[in-house]
């Protein structure tokens, strides 16, 4: 298990390029990076999607309509721990689903 300090910069560097990612989108969204690591993503219909640092465990987890998702650092990437899906492909899913519009997050 990688070092909690380590851990806390990479959850924030990924947080970080999530904002960036999520100002290039195009969708009608709203979204707050608040303090501790969650960025609340907020939608027209007022439903939220929740990203957050679980530095307990080392994990990105993000909170949708549709689950909750955990992803593990592994390498560059961000890896879902049950369905082994990207973090940036799996909230490009999760938001188009919530926002009812297709979402890319590069």
């Amino acid at each position: 298990m990688i070092e909690e300090t380590q851990f806390n910069t990479l959850a924030d560097a990924t947080l970080a390029r999530l904002e960036t990612a999520l100002d290039s989108c195009g969708a009608d969204l709203d979204y707050e990076l608040g303090a501790g690591g969650v960025l609340e993503i907020e939608f027209p219909n007022k439903s939220k999607i929740i990203v957050n640092r679980h530095t307990a465990a080392r994990e990105i987890w993000v909170a949708a309509k549709s689950g909750g998702f955990h992803f593990r650092p592994e390498g560059e990437l961000w890896i879902g721990t049950r369905s082994g899906e990207e973090l940036f492909s799996a909230l490009s899913r999760v938001i188009s689903e919530q926002s009812g519009e297709e979402v890319v997050l590069a």
